[in-house]
């Protein structure tokens, strides 16, 4: 039986009926990293029904530093499903296993940072098959909350997230599938939703074996995140963070943080990002830029780890 914290419950895996708000959003998120490949990525799916479209986003991180990476709108008129743009989630055991789909193609770019100008990556890089089947295991306990209508949240009124052992195939432009046996983190947020309505942030996840998992939170004054050692679910008290970046650019390359939980535990969080590529979100003339990191931890000094640093960012909001 999974371990919940929080007011949320297993069959919250499913989709919710569609709110009233223009900008509701249904959106689910699954990250996978297997050390042994040195590759990684993650899927999203997020359901905007009002808005008569999904937005579906793919990547894969390659051991060389070329990524695949796609992002989609295709049109839907309904919530009952994550069931477009080529990708498909299913729920097989609510709480705790999921399987995760994508057959389609992606823009292949060795040099991933093209993808600061989104309308020269797409020009100047091919496009070519890529197929992902895998399956996600629960490895710590979900945790999350579930607001009510009109607590002023306009970015994830319902969220949850839990840490997954995860195994499955990827077949990368018609090449024989690799076998991916790794670990990864998943999250689950419904309703309403723009992108431009959090402050910039600092969302940092990893796992060190089906044992031992993290995530760190940052955004404006909140210092948030856990650990979970087991299925114990262990807050995050204090955070003292230093990130480090390329040259002249928001674009991250490490960090470390010296985290301090609930139980008194203290440890020190060394990150090195391995694979990195740049979004941004435009919506009217609102941008928003997001730095997607795979990257390889190590905790007090012993235990290596992996899982993504996203690093959001709005125009004169950087942390």
């Amino acid at each position: 039986m999974v371990n919940i914290v929080g007011n949320i419950k297993p069959e919250d895996d499913y989709t919710h009926p569609l709110g009233p708000e223009e900008n509701f959003n249904e959106s689910v998120y699954f990250n996978f990293f297997d050390r042994h490949q040195n590759r990684g990525g993650f899927i999203r799916v997020g359901n905007r029904a009002n808005e008569g479209y999904a937005e579906m986003t793919v990547i894969v991180f390659n051991s060389d530093g070329s990524v695949f990476f796609n992002y989609k709108k295709p049109e839907i008129s309904n919530n009952d499903a994550w069931d477009a743009g080529g990708a498909k989630i299913n729920v097989l055991v609510p709480g705790e296993k999921i399987q995760t789909l994508y057959d389609g193609s992606a823009l292949f770019m060795a040099n991933p940072e093209d993808m600061k100008d989104p309308g020269t990556a797409f020009k100047n890089n091919p496009f070519r098959k890529i197929k992902l089947d895998l399956i996600h295991e629960g490895v710590g306990p979900m945790y999350g909350h579930v607001g009510e209508a009109g607590d002023g949240n306009d970015f994830a009124r319902a969220h949850y997230e839990q840490h997954m052992r995860v195994v499955g195939t990827i077949e990368l432009d018609g090449e024989e599938p690799i076998e991916i046996n790794g670990h990864g983190l998943r999250d689950h947020s419904w309703g309403p939703r723009y992108w431009q309505s959090t402050r910039s942030y600092r969302w940092i996840t990893g796992n060190f074996g089906d044992d031992l998992g993290m995530v760190i939170s940052l955004s404006g004054a909140h210092k948030g995140g856990m650990f979970h050692k087991g299925e114990e679910f262990l807050r995050i008290t204090e955070i003292d963070l230093e990130s480090q970046y390329q040259e002249n650019t928001r674009f991250h390359t490490g960090m470390q943080a010296k985290i301090k939980l609930e139980n008194g535990d203290e440890h020190l969080l060394e990150g090195k990002v391995k694979g990195f590529i740049p979004l941004r979100n435009r919506r009217s003339d609102d941008i928003t830029y997001i730095g997607e990191g795979m990257t390889e931890y190590k905790l007090d000094g012993e235990r290596v780890g992996y899982g993504l640093s996203e690093y959001l960012d709005q125009p004169g909001d950087e942390i």
